[in-house]
């Protein structure tokens, strides 16, 4: 096997939970080989490198080894290999720190949990 759908490739290596979510995926642009959008037909051959745009994230991976079947977590690191920048997991913490801070439109009061990091976070909490 010297090529394989990027679709059914991102399946079997975990980088996302079904092929229908990485199908989607391609249709909306988020998944690009070496810089170029692609079509979630579009062949992929070892050593290409896959962006990932899950948002507010764009993960990076080089293709090691080819699969159609999907495999346990432990096997991932033979087919893929992470190549994120280190900035893109800062955004990724920093967007978990504040993410009760901007709380969505829609999702109800904070809990009493949620308050109390609120409040640690903004330094008005007292013993």
């Amino acid at each position: 096997m010297e090529e394989i759908r990027i679709d059914k490739w991102m399946w079997a290596v975990r980088i996302f939970k079904t092929r229908t979510i990485a199908v989607d995926a391609c249709r909306k642009n988020r998944i690009s080989i070496n810089n170029v959008n692609v079509k979630p037909s579009r062949m992929i051959k070892i050593g290409d490198v896959i962006s990932v745009r899950k948002p507010p994230v764009t993960y990076s991976f080089r293709v090691l080894g080819l699969t159609e079947n999907r495999m346990s977590a432990k096997l991932v690191p033979q087919f893929l290999e992470d190549i994120t920048p280190p900035e893109q997991y800062e955004i990724l913490e920093m967007n978990k720190i504040s993410g009760f801070v901007d709380r969505a439109k829609g999702l109800g009061r904070p809990t009493k949990k949620d308050r109390r990091e609120l409040d640690d976070f903004t330094g008005e909490r007292f013993s």
